[in-house]
């Protein structure tokens, strides 16, 4: 296995997700679009990991690397190959597959209960995602962290596999090896404490991260488990 992580700004990168293909000796090769560097030849990978940024894939004129992920999803797709799209890059994944990306509600910043639809419990890596790392008891309904303010439709095609309150979008599987997530699985604890530094209820946060961060960790290394065996 080869692994492409795209990266669409400097302080939004893959993260745990990192940590766990070092641990597990998989080989890796990351692109910082924002930088300028260039996609490189995708044959000899055989998964691509789409992260987060502040931007929205509607302004591909401003950030015309977006519409080279979305050309990548649909090459990746076509070839059977598997995906993982991350916050942007799960709405890169939503527009590249024919969906709108619009703006929600409301944002949806920090600690929030994601609810797995009937296809989410059936889903493999969604129980792994499900099943508490301590116990292995599985939770239908359990916290994730977010830092979005856009959602998506569901594509023709795709299943839906997880909501929020705020967001009846927050995860969907195409076939059977693309996933995209809404919230950001990927995140250690100093990217979350950076990222919410000047949220006006920084403290609140904080504290809420003290309690579930090692929980979610361990709920996102059983998904990688499954993800990138």
């Amino acid at each position: 296995m080869s692994v492409l992580i795209c990266k669409n700004i400097k302080t939004e990168g893959p993260g745990t997700i990192e940590d766990y293909l070092k641990e597990q000796k998989v080989r890796y090769t990351i692109v910082d679009l924002s930088e300028g560097e260039g996609i490189p030849v995708t044959n000899s990978f055989s998964t691509l990991v789409m992260m987060g940024g502040p931007m929205s894939v509607n302004e591909d004129g401003i950030y015309p690397y977006i519409k080279e992920e979305e050309k990548l999803v649909r090459d990746f797709i076509a070839e059977g190959k598997k995906i993982l799209g991350v916050c942007l890059g799960a709405q890169i994944m939503a527009k590249a597959l024919g969906s709108r990306v619009y703006a929600g509600p409301q944002k949806e910043i920090g600690w929030y209960n994601i609810d797995l639809t009937e296809e989410g419990v059936k889903d493999p890596l969604m129980k792994n995602l499900a099943f508490h790392p301590q116990v292995r008891d599985f939770w239908k309904k359990f916290e994730v962290f977010h830092w979005h303010g856009e959602t998506f439709d569901i594509p023709a095609g795709a299943v839906r596999l997880a909501s929020s309150a705020l967001y009846p979008n927050q995860a969907f599987r195409y076939g059977y090896k693309a996933y995209a997530f809404q919230f950001h699985i990927e995140v250690r604890k100093e990217m979350i404490l950076e990222w919410l530094k000047d949220e006006p209820n920084f403290q609140q946060l904080e504290r809420e991260t003290e309690t579930f961060f090692h929980e979610y960790r361990g709920r996102a290394e059983n998904f990688y488990k499954g993800f990138f065996s």
